[in-house]
């Protein structure tokens, strides 16, 4: 397809037909190109030379070799080095079985480690490991062994311990599937993997890397990148199905958690509100009836969010693709032809659902899509939201997967295309949303979905539950994730079911979750209980200062997922991927690199008083607090205590933070910039900055200043601006890690600035530098300029006793 992607597919019928909710980027005619729109770019397979013999066919392009051999058949992908990055298993290649499931079967080696796969439990690495794909409503699941989980992402990156190089496995499909890898053992075949799906073909893009970040940026350019949500997402998402649950005025109950909040110093940017909005009285008692309002607890929606919009709070309504058969509007919505049918065609499919039977929307026709639109415009966003929270959209009720679906009027069965709903689901969103608020950019949140999800929506794991194992392990889902493409995403803070957490697994996982891209503590707690920030007054004090650090880091990780909207690259990266040079590193999934210069290593064991850190080799890291110096290649045992959550900044790493502390993202700017830099080496960061809010971004109106970092004698810091949006800036404080020595000078562009010894007068400055002894750094404080500049500082030696 591309010089560094190949795509082998096998059928088991008579054509290859193109018709893919998926790829965004094809170099095939495909039948939903007009679905698709301008999401989907056409290109021209890449160019490659063909020797045909009589033993093996050999094809060769400008980074791969592809060799096919003819018998016994197998197909080898090489690199141009010749290392062998894929090889078929003789006779074991391509199979259809007794039940006809498609089976794809690979050569590996004892020393492979395989990662991705979506949303998994159980370690990063999957060696020896069965995962399965088969999307579930998992309330309360193990996070070591429960499987499957919510999300369909049929995709993984193998990497070789011994030749460091990675290649990606994205299985281009959407039935239920599962993956051994290497756990199946037989003496008559090398060890190997095998990839086995319920139906459709081996459809194969085999990506090369060599590394692990090239490969997640190509399987993004195969099915897109993450969307670019409003600033918001990146606040604290106050969530509880405890508040819309109460038997009336639910709507005042959210006011006041809002009201403590401000009261407690606790930044806040929305909220996430469960579906006890919807119950009505029904013939079989109080049931969740879908895109209806319960006015004893929301007497008056719009009011309700316009409230909470002029306090700056973002309202996320829970919305679901089931109707119970005792939905008051059910009727009507039958008329109109919206449901996935039965396997014989004549009626609606029935499903198990949340409170009942029910039936379940047909997001593949065209026609469900209109309808739902408009129902969803009528009575979710005409009362003042942009942003839905789409939930429970498995399709995991529907037992009968031969239950009919429209597929854009070619006809599929549920089996093949439930995976894709909560895409489609998302897509039709995403339309509502963009025509019914000119120029909103859409906040959508999103329980399941299939590859590709990451272009509509931030995602989280499901419902975990409370325990310190789910804050251990949720780390690992997390990262899967990440090397998924799906950037924005995170796990529900202090477990999503069972008892409440106590006071100390609260503060550790409110601040492991400071570094999530998604940030929201959500709970339905199993003894009444209702977590809350504020819940142990005790440590309320470590829980407001992880949250306030979240904002503070807003301009880092703002500028992380326009990062990620551009590249693919992702937001929380697993030091095997930051680090592929280190093996040391493959196993690693509790610290995670956050952007290319934060190394995270959260307390997550009860009762600790030191925690044992690996700095991966070749490598220098700073202590953020202390900004105490490591060498990488060793472990370190650092003391903490219960408002310790370890941060190391890495050599070469800038780190943009909010000077001014911000308590609401909608309604505050960060004002000031303070940009902590370690000039061991020569380093790059682009800062980005937009209104948060529009679309206009699309349009040129945005800001990247690019900061490059020259190491040595004299440390240069070079500003870059490109783009059209007017920066709010006012104010930059350059706080540069420098244990050695204190700087000789300080200049911006060709003027010196004045050197202030004492701090107290440097405070008071308006421009100057100062060297902190007590942070061995040197800080340079200036009104933040308009246009490019450049900062020097020199290291050289001042000869005293020579003058």
């Amino acid at each position: 397809m591309t010089d560094d992607i190949v795509r082998i597919r096998a059928g088991f019928t008579p054509d290859f037909t193109e018709e893919s909710y998926t790829l965004v980027t094809t170099a095939w005619p495909d039948r939903l190109d007009e679905f698709m729109g301008e999401q989907r770019t056409r290109i021209s397979p890449a160019a490659a030379d063909l020797e045909d013999g009589s033993t093996k066919a050999v094809v060769t392009g400008r980074r791969l070799r592809i060799e096919i051999e003819k018998d016994p058949f197998r197909i080898c992908v090489y690199d141009l080095d010749g290392t062998l990055l894929h090889a078929d298993v003789v006779d074991l290649g391509y199979l259809e079985d007794s039940n006809h499931r498609r089976i794809h079967t690979s050569e590996i080696t004892s020393d492979d480690r395989f990662y991705g796969f979506g949303e998994t439990t159980g370690p990063l690495n999957k060696s020896q490991k069965l995962v399965t794909m088969s999307p579930k409503d998992a309330m309360g699941y193990d996070p070591r062994e429960t499987d499957p989980l919510y999300k369909h992402i049929p995709f993984y990156i193998k990497l070789g311990r011994a030749t460091r190089k990675a290649v990606g496995y994205f299985y281009h499909n959407t039935y239920d599937c599962d993956f051994d890898m290497g756990r199946e053992k037989s003496n008559y075949w090398p060890a190997h993997s095998r990839y086995r799906t319920d139906g459709g073909d081996i459809d194969l893009f085999l990506i090369a890397g060599p590394a692990v970040r090239d490969v997640v940026q190509r399987y993004t350019t195969l099915t897109g990148r993450s969307a670019m949500l409003p600033k918001t997402a990146f606040g604290y998402l106050g969530s509880s199905m405890y508040y819309p649950e109460l038997p009336a005025d639910c709507d005042k109950a959210i006011a006041e958690f809002m009201d403590i909040a401000e009261e407690q110093d606790i930044p806040m940017d929305g909220f996430q509100l469960s579906s006890g909005y919807t119950q009505q009285e029904t013939s079989v008692g109080l049931k969740r009836c879908v895109l209806t309002w319960n006015d004893q607890r929301f007497p008056d929606p719009a009011a309700f969010f316009s409230d909470m919009a002029r306090r700056g709070i973002t309202v996320s309504p829970n919305v679901k693709p089931g109707v119970l058969t005792v939905h008051p509007d059910l009727e009507e919505m039958k008329s109109e032809g919206i449901f996935v049918k039965d396997s014989d065609g004549g009626d609606w499919a029935v499903g198990t659902w949340w409170g009942g039977k029910g039936h379940f929307v047909d997001f593949t026709s065209p026609d469900a899509r209109a309808v739902w639109k408009r129902r969803l415009t009528r009575e979710v966003l005409d009362m003042g939201t942009t942003s839905v929270w789409n939930d429970n959209c498995e399709y995991d009720g529907l037992v009968d997967k031969d239950s009919r679906c429209a597929f854009d009027g070619s006809g599929g069965t549920i089996g093949r295309l439930k995976a894709v709903m909560p895409n489609l689901m998302c897509h039709v969103t995403q339309e509502a949303i963009t025509e019914a608020t000119e120029d909103a950019r859409p906040f959508i949140v999103c329980r399941s979905g299939h590859a590709g999800i990451q272009r509509y929506a931030q995602t989280w794991a499901g419902d975990n539950s409370t325990s310190w194992d789910s804050l251990a392990h949720n780390i690992a889902t997390m990262l899967g994730m990440s090397l998924s493409g799906v950037a924005n995403q995170g796990t529900d803070i202090g477990g999503f079911y069972g008892p409440a957490p106590e006071a100390e697994l609260l503060v550790r996982w409110v601040q492991h979750g400071a570094f999530q891209p998604r940030f929201s503590i959500h709970s339905v707690n199993t003894d009444n209980t209702v977590t809350e920030p504020w819940m142990y007054g005790e440590v309320t004090h470590h829980v407001r200062d992880a949250i306030q650090f979240r904002y503070r880091l807003f301009p880092y990780l703002y500028s992380l997922m326009a990062r990620a909207h551009d590249s693919g690259l992702p937001i929380t990266e697993p030091l095997c991927s930051a680090f592929q040079h280190d093996p040391a590193c493959d196993e690693e999934g509790i610290d995670f690199m956050l952007g290319d210069a934060l190394l995270v290593a959260n307390v997550v064991t009860q009762g600790a008083s030191t925690r044992r850190v690996y700095l991966p080799e070749g490598e220098q890291f700073y202590d953020f607090a202390t900004r105490e110096a490591y060498t990488g290649g060793q472990t370190v045992d650092i003391p903490v205590d219960l408002g310790s959550f370890p941060l190391f900044i890495r050599g070469g790493g800038i780190v943009p933070l909010a000077l001014n502390q911000m308590h609401n993202l909608a309604q505050e700017e960060v004002t000031g910039l303070r940009l902590v830099c370690a000039p061991d080496r020569d380093g790059r960061f682009v800062l980005y900055e937009d209104d948060g809010v529009s679309r206009k971004y699309e349009n040129g109106q945005s800001l990247r200043t690019e900061i490059t970092m020259t190491a040595g004698e004299h440390v240069v810091l070079n500003f870059a601006r490109q783009g059209e949006f007017q920066s709010v800036l006012q104010e930059i404080l350059v706080d540069v890690v420098h244990p050695e020595k204190a700087p000789f000078w300080v200049s911006v562009d060709d003027t010196v600035i004045p050197h202030h010894l004492n701090a107290e007068r440097f405070a008071r400055a308006e421009t100057g530098w100062h060297y902190s002894q007590s942070l061995k750094s040197v800080l340079i404080k200036l009104p933040y300029p308009g246009g490019d500049f450049r900062i020097t500082i020199s290291f050289e030696q001042f000869d005293m006793i020579g003058i």
